[in-house]
C-alpha cells in the first residue's frame, strides 16, 4: 500500500464513523421528538377534556382556579392554552427568546383564538418556544459532535502522518551512515511503496558510492605506484646513463688537468673531442628524460609534434603492433590542462594496448565534431570482457578527463578489439594550430 491510499483509508474510516454517529444522534433525537410530540398531543387532549368537564355551577373563582390548575399541569408543545382573562407574566430572558428575537419571531401575546370549553373560555395561541428549544438543543448536540470529530480528525491525520512518515527517520539514519563512510545504508524493508523506491535509490547510491571509493583507492594506489616507478626509472637512468657519461667527462677532465703540460696538441684536441661527445650524449640523455617526464609544447603549438613523436616512439620499440596516427589539419589549439590531458590519455591508452590487448594494429584518430575534439583509439586485440572491472589505467584516464570536462566511453570494436572514445571541449573561439 502506498502513502496516499493509507491516508485516504484512515480519513475515510474516520469520516464514515462520523457519518454513522451523526446518523445515530439524529435517529435518537427523532425518537425523542416523536415521543415528546405524542405525549404533548395526549396532554392537549386530556387538558381540553378536563377543562370541558368543569361543572358550570361552580363559583367563578373556583372554576378559574381549577382551570388554571389543569392548564398548569399540562405539558404542551407548540401551543399556549390559558384562561381568556389571564394576564401574561413578564417575558423571561432565555436563549429561545433571544433566538426568536434574532429570527424575527413575535411571541403569541394576546393573539390566538378564544375557545369555549364548557363554562370556561380559553385562549389557544401558537408557542414557538418549545420548537426553538428543541432545535437549539439539536444544534448544540450536532455542534459538539462536529467539534469532537474535527478534533478526532486532526488527531488521526497527525497520527497517520506521523506513522506513515516514520520511515523518513530510517532513511535519514541510512544517509548518515553513508556520510560516515559505511559501505551499506542498512535500510529495513518498508511497507509503503514510495519509501521502498527511495530505499532502492539509496541502496543504488550506496553501491555507486562504494564503487567510487574503491576507484579512488585504486587511483591513489596507482598514483603512488606511478610515482615510485617514475622515481625508480629516473634514478636508474641517472645512474646507468648520465652517471656513466658524467664519470667519463670527469675522467677526461682529470686526465687533462694532470697531464696538460706533457700532452701534445693533437692529444689535447682528442680529449676535447671526447668531452664534446660526452656533453652531447649527456644533453641527449637529459632531453630524453625530460621528454618522459613532460614533453615540451603540450600547452602550445607543439602538441601535434609531441603526439607524432609519442606514436613514433612506440612504433620503434618493435612491440609487434603497427601504430597509426590520423590528425586534422590544422589541429585545434587546446588549453594547457586539456593539452596535457590529451597527451597523457593517448600515452596511457597506447601503454594499455601494448600490455594487455595482444593486438597487431592500433590507430589513434583525432577529429573535431560539434565544438568538441573527438579522440578514438582503436585496436584489433582481445577487447575488454564485460565482467572485467576497469583497472587503474582506465580509471586514471576517466579521472583525468573529468578534471578538464571531458568524457570517456569504451565500446567494442568491429570485428574485434576495443575502441576508446574520448570527448574534450574546445575553447571559444576555436584557435587553430598549424601542423
Amino acid at each position: 500500500m502506498d502513502l496516499r491510499r493509507r491516508l485516504v483509508a484512515y480519513l475515510g474510516a474516520l469520516l464514515l464513523a462520523l457519518l454513522l454517529v451523526t446518523l445515530l444522534i439524529n435517529l435518537m433525537s427523532l425518537r425523542k421528538d416523536v415521543r415528546a410530540e405524542v405525549a404533548a398531543s395526549e396532554q392537549l387532549v386530556q387538558a381540553l377534556l378536563s377543562a370541558g368537564q368543569i361543572a358550570p355551577g361552580l363559583a367563578p373563582e373556583v372554576a378559574a382556579a381549577r382551570l388554571a390548575a389543569i392548564l398548569d399541569t399540562s405539558r404542551l408543545r407548540h401551543l399556549s392554552i390559558r384562561p381568556a382573562d389571564a394576564v401574561l407574566p413578564p417575558a423571561r430572558s432565555s436563549m429561545s427568546s433571544r433566538l426568536a428575537t434574532l429570527l424575527g419571531i413575535v411571541p403569541a401575546g394576546d393573539t390566538g383564538q378564544l375557545v369555549q370549553l364548557g363554562s370556561q373560555r380559553v385562549r389557544i395561541a401558537p408557542d414557538p418556544s418549545s420548537e426553538m428549544e428543541e432545535r437549539f438543543g439539536d444544534t448544540v448536540r450536532l455542534s459538539f459532535t462536529l467539534l469532537f470529530f474535527s478534533g478526532a480528525t486532526l488527531l488521526v491525520a497527525w497520527w497517520a502522518a506521523h506513522r506513515a512518515l516514520a520511515p523518513v527517520r530510517e532513511l535519514e539514519a541510512g544517509l548518515q551512515r553513508l556520510a560516515r563512510g559505511d559501505a551499506d545504508a542498512a535500510l529495513p524493508r518498508f511497507a509503503l511503496r514510495e519509501f521502498r523506491r527511495v530505499a532502492g535509490a539509496i541502496d543504488a547510491l550506496a553501491a555507486a558510492l562504494s564503487q567510487a571509493r574503491d576507484a579512488q583507492r585504486q587511483l591513489s594506489r596507482r598514483l603512488i605506484q606511478v610515482q615510485e616507478d617514475e622515481r625508480r626509472t629516473l634514478a636508474r637512468d641517472l645512474h646507468d646513463e648520465m652517471g656513466q657519461t658524467l664519470t667519463a667527462i670527469s675522467v677526461t677532465a682529470t686526465y687533462l688537468q694532470r697531464n696538460a703540460q706533457q700532452l701534445e696538441a693533437s692529444q689535447i684536441i682528442d680529449c676535447a673531442q671526447d668531452l664534446r661527445r660526452d656533453v652531447r650524449t649527456s644533453g641527449a640523455q637529459l632531453r630524453a628524460m625530460l621528454m618522459q617526464l613532460r614533453p615540451h609544447g603540450l600547452d602550445g603549438p607543439g602538441l601535434t609534434s609531441a603526439l607524432r613523436e609519442l606514436v613514433s616512439s612506440w612504433q620503434q620499440r618493435e612491440s609487434g603492433i603497427a601504430f597509426g596516427l590520423v590528425l586534422p589539419a590544422p589541429l585545434p589549439l587546446l588549453a594547457d590542462e586539456a593539452g596535457v590531458a590529451l597527451y597523457r590519455v593517448v600515452q596511457e591508452a597506447l601503454t594499455n594496448v601494448v600490455r594487455h590487448s595482444a593486438a597487431t594494429q592500433c590507430t589513434v584518430t583525432i577529429t573535431v565534431q560539434d565544438a568538441q575534439l573527438l579522440l578514438q583509439v582503436d585496436d584489433d586485440g582481445d577487447g575488454l570482457a564485460p565482467e572485467v572491472p576497469r583497472g587503474g589505467g582506465l580509471l586514471g584516464i576517466a579521472e583525468r578527463l573529468r578534471m578538464v570536462g571531458g568524457s570517456l566511453r569504451i565500446v567494442p570494436n568491429a570485428p574485434q578489439g576495443l575502441r576508446l572514445q574520448i570527448h574534450l571541449p574546445l575553447p571559444e573561439p576555436h584557435l587553430q594550430e598549424t601542423p
